[in-house]
């Protein structure tokens, strides 16, 4: 199988020295338009396409972020590998801003948005016990660490509606449930790359301490932004070095990514809505 890796991630990531032949490409799915064109493009033979998770200019908040549509896109492209690269806060006084972490579960406190593409009509249910690839995740973590960065490994964590950051009380609750960092844009897209048999990995970049923190009681946007730019460099290097390591082939995800939905759908073939089989064109089409 070819491999082809789609990144999702904020503004300063897509200007990726060294991608050859990159064009924005608008990608029509079945489920609206996606936050943006896509940037499509090679990096060391491997095809490559990145997509503003929340649109150049920053144009949708975390809860208006078309998560079906992106996902299907880049299922659409071809793409095997989904890295996600968001901004988080910290819950632990070692995951410090500037830190990046490698987060391997979720806890979902969303709550206004499309969580799956399958409901009535076409039934299904995938396993979710584990959320991330761990393939995908261990290059990551070596990409960013080549890089440069300081990498935190096997980290939780919790995905709040927003657009309002936590209460203290909030912040002090997350922390008591072994959360590690807590973030906006984490779900549902990890759950909607899993329907969509995709190899997800996330990469979070601290930018704050939440609220929990005595000698940082107060989320200062200025100060996250400001962290963000610093990080920009090193998201754009950990990017940059991910097709070296995951090479232009690749085998079936031992850890079932490629294969979620085997043994997911419900519904009998003679009750399946054809209208809804026809959006699952791209994301089920390897069972359907």
């Amino acid at each position: 199988m070819q491999t082809m890796i789609g990144i999702i991630g904020g503004s300063g990531v897509y200007q990726i020295e060294g991608l050859e032949g990159a064009s924005w490409t608008r990608v029509k799915t079945p489920w609206g338009k996606p936050s943006d064109e896509i940037l499509i493009g090679r990096l060391d033979g491997v095809p490559m396409a990145f997509l503003p998770r929340h649109g150049r200019g920053h144009v949708h908040s975390p809860t208006t972020v078309p998560y079906r549509a992106n996902i299907d896109a880049l299922k659409r492209l071809g793409c095997t590998d989904i890295l996600a690269v968001s901004a988080v806060g910290s819950l632990r006084e070692d995951y410090a801003p500037g830190h990046f972490v490698l987060v391997d579960q979720f806890i979902d406190r969303t709550f206004a948005r499309d969580k799956s593409f399958f409901g009535q009509g076409c039934v299904a249910h995938v396993g979710f016990g584990h959320p991330t690839c761990p393939r995908l995740g261990q290059l990551a973590a070596a990409a960013a660490r080549a890089a440069g960065a300081t990498v935190h490994e096997g980290a939780t964590y919790i995905a709040m509606e927003g657009p309002q950051f936590s209460t203290l009380a909030e912040s002090r609750l997350y922390r008591q449930w072994g959360a590690d960092v807590i973030g906006m844009t984490g779900m549902p897209e990890a759950k909607l790359a899993r329907e969509a048999e995709l190899c997800y990995a996330s990469l979070a970049m601290v930018t704050d301490y939440d609220c929990w923190h005595p000698d940082h009681d107060a989320v200062d946007v200025a100060s996250i932004i400001a962290t963000l730019n610093a990080n920009a460099a090193l998201a754009r290097a950990t990017v940059a070095r991910l097709p070296a390591l995951l090479g232009p082939e690749r085998d079936t995800c031992p850890h079932g990514c490629d294969t979620a939905l085997t043994y997911a759908l419900m519904t009998a073939p003679e009750k399946r809505d054809p209208d809804v089989l026809a959006m699952l064109d791209a994301v089920a089409a390897r069972v359907l």
